[in-house]
C-alpha cells in the first residue's frame, strides 16, 4: 500500500472569524474521508477582518448589526446559523466558561497574529494549529478578551510556549512586520474574505466549505501536482 499523500494548505484566517473554525471542523472531516490517501501540512497566516477595532473592543451583536447594517434581531439570526454550522463541523462557538455567561465581543487581533505567526516561524505547523485552536477557544468558548497581552501570554503557555519568550515576541517589530507581510499577501492573492485556503501554492479554496468539497478539491489537487 502506498505511502498517503502530503499536500501543503496554506490558510488565511482570523481569530475572531466563526466561519474559519467552522472551515477548519470541515476540513478536518474532509481529511478523514481521505484517510491512508491524502494529509495535510497546514500553515496559518494573518488576516485581519477588522484591522481598525479600538483598543477597547465591540460587543459583536452590535458590531454585526452596524457592519452590516442589519437589526439587532437579524444579528442574533446570523449567530444562530453560524452556531448550528459549527455544530455540524463537529466545532463549538458556545461559552463554556462559569456563570453567568458574559456578552459576545470584538477584539482588535493584531497582536494574537504576531503570537501566531512567532509560532508558525519559531516551533513549526503543529505548535502554530495548537496555538491557533486554543486562540479560538479562548475567543468563542471562554470569552477571553484577546486584545490583551496578559491573556495572550496565558494561552501561549498553555499549549507549552516560553511565557517570556511570547511577551518579547508581542514587543517586536520584526514580528509585527511579517503580519504585515503575510497581509500583503492576502491583497496579492486577491483573498478578500476568510478562510482562504491555498492548496500546494497555487489552487484556491474559498469560504468554510462543506467536508466533501474538501475532499473533493484536495483529491483534484493530489491528481494534478506532481508527487
Amino acid at each position: 500500500m502506498s505511502e498517503p499523500r502530503t499536500l501543503r494548505i496554506d490558510i488565511w484566517s482570523d481569530v475572531m472569524c466563526p466561519w474559519c473554525l467552522v472551515g477548519w471542523g470541515n476540513l478536518q472531516k474532509g481529511l478523514e474521508q481521505l484517510e491512508g490517501e491524502i494529509e495535510a501540512d497546514i500553515r496559518w497566516h494573518a488576516f485581519e477582518l477588522n484591522p481598525d477595532m479600538p483598543r477597547e473592543g465591540e460587543e459583536s451583536t452590535a458590531h454585526i448589526a452596524r457592519k452590516y447594517g442589519s437589526t439587532p434581531e437579524q444579528s442574533k439570526a446570523v449567530q444562530g446559523r453560524m452556531r448550528e454550522a459549527a455544530q455540524g463541523a463537529g466545532v463549538s462557538l458556545d461559552y463554556e466558561g462559569p456563570a453567568p455567561e458574559p456578552q459576545r465581543w470584538m477584539w482588535n487581533t493584531f497582536k494574537a497574529h504576531k503570537l501566531l505567526t512567532w509560532a508558525g516561524e519559531t516551533f513549526g505547523p503543529e505548535k502554530q494549529t495548537e496555538l491557533k485552536l486554543a486562540l479560538f477557544r479562548a475567543h468563542f468558548n471562554l470569552r477571553r478578551e484577546i486584545d490583551d497581552e496578559g491573556v495572550l501570554l496565558d494561552v501561549a503557555a498553555g499549549v507549552g510556549l516560553d511565557r517570556g519568550e511570547a511577551e518579547a515576541a508581542l514587543a517586536s517589530e520584526e514580528w509585527a512586520h511579517k503580519v504585515r507581510t503575510e497581509e500583503r499577501a492576502a491583497w496579492d492573492l486577491n483573498i478578500t474574505g476568510v478562510p482562504a485556503m491555498v492548496v500546494e501554492h497555487k489552487f484556491m479554496i474559498p469560504g468554510a466549505q462543506p467536508p466533501e468539497a474538501y475532499a473533493t478539491a484536495l483529491r483534484r489537487v493530489a491528481e494534478k501536482v506532481p508527487a
